[in-house]
C-alpha cells in the first residue's frame, strides 16, 4: 500500500480507505488509487484484512446433492440474501455422504467462515451441534433440535398427508410409498404417509418401498413393483427425482401414467411442471426456504440471536401424473 500511495501521490491511510471501499474517500481519490494499483499490479490481501477485522464476511453453504434441482433453488435464495448483506457464499457439496459433508464443514471452519448454512444435510446431529458451538449454523430442509442451531423447513408430515388425501379423493386405495432413505425429510414424509393411510382406514394397504432421493432409486423401486403380481393403483414418491425415475420404469414396461398408476412426487422442483412430465407434487417453497435460512443466519452474525426453528406449510400442486383410480383398483 505504501508503493501504491507513492505512485498515486496520496497518503497510505487514503489508500487503505479506498481499498476498504470507505465512503470517506472521494471519487477523485478512488480513481487515482485504483489507477496506481493497476499499474503496479497490486491486489488487496483479503486474508490479512480479514485477520485484522476478525471477520471474513463469508458464509459456508453445504448442499447435499448438486444433481437435485431443489438445492439449486434453495441456493438462489441464500445467495440473494447473503450478497445483499455483504457476505460472499462459499459453496460445497456433500454428495449425499455424511462423511463428505463432515469434511466440508471442517474445511469451512478452517477457512474461518463467519457462519454455516447446511441444506438437506445427512450428518449426525451431534456433529452439527459441535460445529454450531464454533460458528452460527442454520439448516435448510431439515429440522434441527437444539438451541445452538436454527432451521427452516417445510412440514413434511403434512405434505405427505396432502399427497395421500389427494389420491384417496381420486378413488385410490392401494397406494404405495417410495421413501427417501436417509435423506432429510424422508422420515417425517414416511410417517405422514403411514398416518394418513391409517386415518382413512387403509393401514392394511400401506406399503413402503425402500428408496432414496434419486432417479435411480425411483427406477429400482418401479422395477420391484413391476415384478409383483398386482401393481398398486397409485404411488407417492418421497421426492420429484424418485417420482421421475418411477415414471421412467413404468413407461419402459408399457404401464400408462396415470391411466394405470398415478404418481405424486414431493418438492415441486423446476422440471415437475414441464409439460412432458406434468408431475403432481407437494410444493415446498425452495427459494423462500433459502431466503429465510440466510436471513436467520445473517441476523445471528449481526449480533441478534434469532436462531429458531421455522416450519412452512406445503401445498399440493396437481398435474397430469395423477388421475382417477383404474376400474380394477
Amino acid at each position: 500500500m505504501e508503493d501504491v500511495a507513492a505512485e498515486a501521490g496520496v497518503s497510505r491511510a487514503l489508500v487503505s480507505l479506498v481499498m476498504r471501499e470507505s465512503p470517506q474517500a472521494s471519487a477523485k481519490a478512488r480513481l487515482a488509487v485504483h489507477a496506481a494499483a493497476s499499474r503496479l499490479g497490486y491486489r488487496r490481501n483479503l486474508a490479512a484484512s480479514n485477520l485484522a477485522a476478525r471477520r471474513t464476511m463469508t458464509i459456508g453453504l453445504l448442499l447435499n446433492d448438486l444433481h437435485n434441482p431443489w438445492y439449486a433453488e434453495v441456493a438462489d435464495g441464500v445467495h440473494q440474501v447473503a450478497e445483499r448483506a455483504g457476505f460472499q457464499v462459499v459453496l460445497a457439496t456433500g454428495r449425499r455422504s455424511p462423511s463428505v459433508e463432515s469434511r466440508a464443514v471442517d474445511h469451512f471452519l478452517a477457512s474461518r467462515v463467519d457462519g454455516i448454512l447446511v441444506a438437506g444435510c445427512r450428518m449426525p446431529l451431534a456433529r452439527l451441534q459441535a460445529a454450531a458451538h464454533e460458528v452460527p449454523l442454520v439448516s435448510a430442509g431439515r429440522t434441527l433440535a437444539g438451541a445452538a442451531m436454527g432451521s427452516v423447513s417445510a412440514d413434511d408430515a403434512l405434505g405427505a398427508r396432502l399427497a395421500v388425501q389427494h389420491l384417496v379423493e381420486l378413488g385410490h386405495r392401494h397406494i404405495a410409498h417410495i421413501d427417501g432413505g436417509r435423506g432429510a425429510g424422508s422420515a417425517p414424509r414416511r410417517a405422514g404417509y403411514l398416518a394418513a393411510m391409517e386415518a382413512v382406514g387403509l393401514a392394511a394397504q400401506a406399503r413402503v418401498i425402500a428408496g432414496d432421493f434419486t432417479e435411480e432409486a425411483g427406477n429400482r423401486a418401479g422395477q420391484k413393483l413391476l415384478r409383483e403380481a398386482v401393481l398398486p393403483t397409485a404411488v407417492f414418491a418421497a421426492n420429484d427425482l424418485s417420482a421421475v425415475g418411477l415414471i421412467d420404469a413404468l413407461g419402459d414396461a408399457g404401464v400408462h401414467v396415470p391411466g394405470q398408476v398415478s404418481v405424486v412426487g414431493y418438492d415441486n422442483t423446476s422440471f415437475a411442471g414441464l409439460h412432458h412430465i406434468g408431475l403432481s407434487t407437494i410444493d415446498q417453497p425452495r427459494h423462500r426456504i433459502g431466503q429465510m435460512a440466510a436471513t436467520m443466519l445473517v441476523t445471528a452474525l449481526q449480533g441478534d440471536d434469532g436462531l429458531t426453528h421455522v416450519h412452512l406449510r406445503p401445498h399440493l400442486v396437481t398435474r397430469s401424473s395423477s388421475g382417477a383410480c383404474r376400474a380394477d383398483g
